[in-house]
């Protein structure tokens, strides 16, 4: 399973924002079933983040959407972060191939 989500934020707001996702990305590493968790500022656009995340299942993920530190996070965006937009997308993947197009260079 694959969770792709585009947070755009306040511009105030940023930074609270980061001190929230951070600790619950460290922590979602660790669990059993995450493949990668990985949470970016936009490069275009400041006021912009990316997440995008890999569970094995979703048991895992939904076990991830109980844990104490998601459930923190959570709680400190809902009261202190202005999100502007959000749009999440979870993708049950069937298959996977590994893509690597150096080889496309001479």
């Amino acid at each position: 399973m694959v969770v792709s989500t585009y947070y755009h934020v306040h511009p105030e707001d940023g930074q609270n924002f980061i001190d929230a996702v951070v600790p619950e990305m460290a922590a979602a590493r660790k669990l059993p079933g995450c493949i990668y968790y990985a949470f970016a500022q936009d490069l275009a656009d400041a006021n912009a983040y990316h997440l995008v995340a890999g569970w094995k299942d979703e048991v895992f993920h939904q076990r991830h959407e109980n844990a104490t530190t998601f459930l923190q996070a959570l709680a400190t965006v809902v009261k202190n972060v202005r999100i502007l937009n959000r749009q999440g997308v979870r993708y049950d993947v069937a298959l996977q191939h590994v893509d690597d197009p150096r080889g496309k260079v001479a």
